[in-house]
């Protein structure tokens, strides 16, 4: 069943308005595009909501019946389209963000709250995920906008490249490293390392890299988080190697962050929208928000 938006809004007007002059004008239509607007209406239910004479306009009884479920559905419909109006011009709304765990425990708070301070209302939902997993949730459109890692591309996917990630040697300011400006993979073979799981994608990349040059690290400690691995360092366990982007500088008290070279090891840092689905407007801006902080 077609509803007749046009005819129930003209009907409603005339109603309030009391005649189709002032109706027409209300509407900014013609008098005959209204009067074709109230008969088609009219047509199709089969019945007079509205007598005409050459003096005044009157409601039927059906039409009396009939204006109140009217004026509901005008007022509901322009509502609705307000609202919609609203989010579109002001990007209001909620989507779902997933990411890797290392760009939430600093990158990523900053992202948002700059987002927060522009789009007060709006609400985020943040999937943890590991790279695989923040890429089959904008995948399977369980999230609008993925932040993963550079790997096997999809067809489905839109990739825009973020920024390269170097991993980097983080100790505490006591460590007898602490003044290197740099240190090389050769330094760490004694030291007490504090490294992340090798089902991370993080720890795949830097143990396939190391391999190519023939270095193999074997960590005291392993850990699922790069959040623990901070921890454990501040508490004085040992030092560990995480990507640069898991610790901004000066951010914790007495520990350090020292680039790592021979080899450098890097991590692509990408940013994923699904190529068959329009973002939200709420999305939309998050997404520009992220390429222009890149």
């Amino acid at each position: 069943m077609k509803i007749d938006f046009d005819g129930i809004q003209a009907f409603v007007v005339i109603a309030e308005l009391g005649g189709f002059n002032k109706a027409a004008d209300q509407l900014h239509i013609t008098q005959t595009a209204l009067t074709r607007r109230v008969q088609k209406l009219e047509s199709y239910l089969g019945l007079r909501l509205i007598d005409r004479t050459t003096r005044h306009v009157e409601l039927t009884a059906v039409g009396r019946k009939f204006l109140p479920q009217a004026r509901a559905i005008v007022n509901e419909m322009t509502s609705a389209v307000a609202q919609l109006k609203d989010m579109s011009v002001n990007a209001k709304g909620s989507f779902t963000l997933s990411c890797i765990p290392s760009l939430t425990v600093s990158m990523v708070p900053q992202l948002i709250r700059q987002y927060a301070n522009a789009y007060p209302d709006n609400h985020i939902r943040i999937l943890d995920a590991t790279s695989s997993e923040a890429r089959k949730a904008v995948l399977n459109q369980r999230a609008e906008i993925g932040i993963a890692l550079h790997g096997e591309k999809h067809p489905d996917l839109i990739e825009e490249s973020l920024f390269e990630d170097p991993l980097v040697f983080i100790c505490r300011d006591t460590h007898p490293l602490k003044d290197r400006k740099s240190v090389s993979w050769s330094d760490m073979r004694d030291a007490g390392l504090i490294v992340v799981s090798n089902f991370t994608a993080t720890r795949v990349l830097m143990d396939y890299q190391l391999a190519q040059h023939g270095i193999y690290l074997n960590g005291s400690y392993e850990v699922q988080h790069h959040a623990t691995a901070i921890n454990l360092v501040a508490a004085g366990v040992g030092c560990a190697i995480l990507p640069s982007s898991t610790l901004n500088e000066g951010e914790r008290q007495h520990i350090l962050k020292i680039p790592l070279n021979n080899p450098l090891v890097n991590r692509k840092v990408i940013l994923l929208r699904h190529k068959n689905v329009s973002l939200s407007p709420a999305a939309q801006a998050f997404f520009r928000l992220i390429q222009e902080g890149f």
